[in-house]
């Protein structure tokens, strides 16, 4: 993966200049100060040193270069005076943006913007072949659109044949009269070709071990929430596992299944995913979709948050809007408000997050709450029944399938739209069949005693 590096990693350790840029009409969910401490520490986990930092506040971005010009002017000055060769922008820059700073700043600084340095991480943190293919996508995806002969080079005239570039991947062959630049376009959209074909094997592989799971019934619980939370530690303290777990962002990328006992015996499946950040790059949903499918796949989440963390509730909203953005957002969520035993007042904290559901106050690194948690969870799957009458479309015949597998038949009836069913279905269920009531949910829940439960 080095030679995929979007940033220059030939020295022993970078010397970064910080830039955020504050435009009134966007809103976000961490301050400015919030977001630059963030952005400070992703370089510092890309092993790059942060020799200082510069924001402005706009009404809107510069057409060419995002920030003002007097803002650039004054950049130039100080990354000259603290000796930096990166300048880091705490936005995503369009191409044209990257390029005008390019040249506005000088030709030898190289500037980068917070996906390229989000995907640099990503890079260093992937050791599956899985998880380097998904990086490498994602690498190329972002790149292509922003290649210009700043970063090649004016091939002269190849006259008849031509040879091989050399260029990334190593395939491609140079016409007569076309430059280097377009031959690395044509190349790097070659590779990202073959990526997601070998990533669309990856997810057929991935459909089909969650089918023959969701053939043993076991329900799949997705351990998800802001990277560095915790996810980790608490799925190794969870099923004495050994998983890899550093105090650092997106220390992990694979996702990991184990095995957990529920105090009633019960056995389920907790899936360790990736961590989520704010701003979290297109490129990388895209290239993980295989790997965030085992998100959108799990009868319930586990969403585990730093309780600790001055930003404690904007991470958290930026999970749930993730989980919106790649198709998870109607599962059933369960909070696990995370490192209790780092609070004074743990009481204090918690209220500042009761608006989230389900919540249960844990330490992964101690265990205290784990058996409430647990607990909690056994209830939520297990235990509760919800009476409701749906009116299921022909065409989501997987939906009256799961009807019959999971829950409790009382009445069918076909009709002109669609097979309107009377009964029971387990609460972890109920959002999936929430566009095809046909009446009012009852709020009374059905005692499992009355029935006998799949």
């Amino acid at each position: 993966m080095a030679k995929n590096k979007l940033i220059n990693t030939e020295q022993l350790q970078q010397r970064a200049f910080l830039v955020g840029a504050n435009v009134s009409t966007r809103e976000d969910l961490l301050s400015q100060d919030d977001s630059m401490q963030e952005l400070e520490l992703l370089a510092q986990t890309a092993g790059i040193e942060v020799v200082g930092h510069v924001t402005q506040n706009l009404t809107i971005p510069n057409p060419k270069t995002y920030i003002g010009s007097g803002k650039v002017d004054e950049i130039k000055l100080l990354v000259e005076e603290f000796d930096a060769d990166l300048v880091i922008f705490d936005i995503e820059l369009s191409p044209r943006h990257q390029r005008e700073l390019e040249k506005a700043l000088g030709d030898t600084l190289q500037v980068i913007d917070r996906t390229a340095l989000i995907l640099d991480i990503f890079a260093q943190h992937a050791h599956t072949s899985e998880g380097v293919l998904q990086v490498e996508l994602a690498q190329y995806e972002y790149r292509l659109p922003r290649l210009t002969r700043a970063w090649t080079h004016l091939a002269r005239q190849a006259g008849g044949g031509g040879g091989r570039t050399g260029s990334v991947g190593g395939v491609g062959l140079r016409g007569p009269g076309e430059t280097q630049l377009e031959v690395d376009r044509r190349t790097i959209s070659a590779r990202i070709e073959l990526l997601k074909e070998e990533l669309e094997k990856v997810r057929a592989h991935r459909s089909r071990y969650r089918k023959q799971r969701k053939r043993t019934h076991i329900p799949v619980i997705s351990l998800v929430g802001y990277t560095n939370a915790g996810k980790s530690t608490l799925l190794n303290k969870l099923s004495d596992a050994e998983l890899f777990v550093a105090d650092k962002l997106f220390a992990t990328l694979d996702p990991t299944t184990r095995r957990v006992s529920l105090p009633g015996g019960q056995k389920v499946l907790f899936t360790d995913t990736v961590g989520f950040i704010q701003k979290l790059p297109t490129e990388l949903i895209a290239a993980f979709r295989a790997t965030l499918e085992e998100i959108s796949a799990a009868d319930l989440l586990l969403h585990v948050v730093d309780i600790t963390h001055v930003n404690a509730s904007a991470q958290a909203k930026s999970v749930q809007e993730t989980l919106v953005e790649i198709g998870a957002g109607d599962i059933p969520i369960i909070t696990a408000l995370n490192k209790i035993d780092g609070l004074k007042d743990p009481q204090g904290a918690i209220a500042a997050l009761e608006d989230f559901p389900n919540t249960f106050p844990i330490s992964a690194l101690t265990g205290q709450g784990l058996g409430a948690l647990l607990s909690g969870i056994e209830e939520f799957l297990y235990e509760t029944f919800i009476d409701i009458d749906v009116q299921i479309p022909y065409d989501q015949g997987q939906l009256l399938s799961l009807f019959y597998e999971k829950g409790q038949v009382k009445q069918v009836v076909n009709q002109e739209f669609g097979t309107r069913i009377i009964g029971l279905i387990p609460r972890r269920f109920i959002s999936r069949y929430e566009p095809y009531f046909s009446s009012s949910l009852k709020n009374s829940a059905i005692d499992e005693d009355d029935f006998e439960l799949e």
